[in-house]
């Protein structure tokens, strides 16, 4: 996928967090700690460092949610970063993002601790950021 079209995919799927850019997509694969995955209409990105992987975010093409594409392309994901030497996995969700920490804990992820206010949403809200970690080895 170009950075155009991960910037359009999560576009559709975010509006808390922000949406990125094709510029900010652009500048993630040019860092070679980052890497993406790609399952059909899903996309993830991570970078690795010191052994450790962080899920910077991953997307679903909305019309194509509930069809297993995130979990696969999740799997994949997991799947490179221990490639690249990861022995543990975090990320950060929004804790109003049912659907996606419910993915996550499917797949093994465990609640480890909360950012409270993180993430600004369209409406001034803040919401927390729930913290989710897994171990890879």
């Amino acid at each position: 996928m170009t950075p155009a079209a991960l910037a359009a995919v999560h576009r559709a799927a975010f509006t808390t967090p922000r949406p990125w850019s094709e510029k900010e997509f652009a500048a993630f694969l040019d860092d070679r700690l980052c890497f993406l995955t790609v399952e059909g209409p899903a996309f993830a990105l991570g970078r690795v460092i010191a052994g450790e992987v962080e899920l910077l975010t991953l997307a679903t093409d909305p019309a194509q949610q509930g069809r297993g594409h995130g979990r696969r392309c999740l799997a994949a994901f997991e799947a490179e970063a221990r490639q690249r030497g990861a022995e543990t996995a975090f990320l950060e969700v929004a804790a109003d993002n049912d659907a996606a920490r419910a993915l996550y804990a499917s797949a093994g992820w465990r609640e480890t601790g909360v950012r409270p206010r993180y993430y600004h949403a369209p409406d001034g809200t803040r919401i927390d950021a729930q913290i989710m970690s897994k171990t890879l080895t």
